[in-house]
């Protein structure tokens, strides 16, 4: 059975920092590609950030480019989000996924295995 289990999402003052976290188990870990997406109210979701099976491949979405950063630990099957310079339009319930493939679109199609999400809030 494939769990996705998604953390670090919090409270924080725009322009701070959060880092989420990210493990899969029951998947080969090391053979897929990894994502996360976000959903605010009102909003339709985004996919924001891809990495490869390999980590040779990194996305971003053009609005989180410069400030999150994404990457992987295949020894621990977990991947994470490093998320700076954090903005009020940021604020979302954010979700991470597997799938067979990271492309430059991060689209939703691509991952099969999806977390429960994690909010992030932002405050002025």
């Amino acid at each position: 059975q494939v769990q996705v289990v998604e953390s670090g999402g919090g409270l924080v003052q725009a322009g701070g920092s959060l880092r989420l976290s990210c493990t899969v188990s029951g998947i080969t870990f090391e053979n897929y590609g990894l994502g996360w997406f976000r959903h605010a109210p009102g909003k339709e979701g985004e996919g924001i950030s891809c990495i490869t099976w390999n980590g040779q491949f990194t996305y971003y979405r053009d609005s989180v480019e410069g400030r999150f950063t994404i990457s992987r630990d295949n020894a621990k099957n977990t991947h994470y989000l490093q998320m700076n310079s954090l903005k009020l339009e940021d604020m979302a319930m954010y979700y991470c996924a597997a799938g067979n493939q990271c492309t430059r679109s991060v689209a939703r199609r691509d991952f099969g295995y999806w977390g429960q999400g994690t909010q992030v809030t932002v405050s002025s």
